[in-house]
């Protein structure tokens, strides 16, 4: 099996990009100044940070659908349904960022 070597500058731009959508509170700030060394644009960065942060808000808007759906079926209204008949929050795989860049 042959292995390949990424590019440090991808390595990167996903490690940036992971932080971000982790939430974690470092935010990936110690890969721009690497980012900046191996000449990655400006605008190259700001994509990556506008798809991570789009992939976060969608994650988190789904797990709060999903929670009050959940929350909805603890209190059904006489005849409704019970936790175990709601559906799970779903829809588009993928969806745009804001400036209509596609995440996948």
């Amino acid at each position: 099996m042959t292995h390949s070597v990424l590019h440090p500058s991808i390595v990167a731009l996903v490690s940036l990009a992971s932080n971000i959508a982790a939430n974690h509170p470092n935010q990936g700030l110690c890969q721009l100044d690497k980012l900046k060394e191996f000449g990655v644009s400006e605008e190259q960065i700001d994509l990556v940070v506008e798809i991570a942060r789009h992939i976060r808000d969608e994650s988190a808007k789904k797990l709060d659908d999903k929670f009050d759906q959940a929350f909805k079926a603890c209190f059904p209204p006489e005849g409704g349904e019970t936790l175990s008949t709601i559906p799970v929050a779903g829809g588009a795989c993928c969806t745009p960022t804001p400036s209509g860049k596609s995440c996948c």
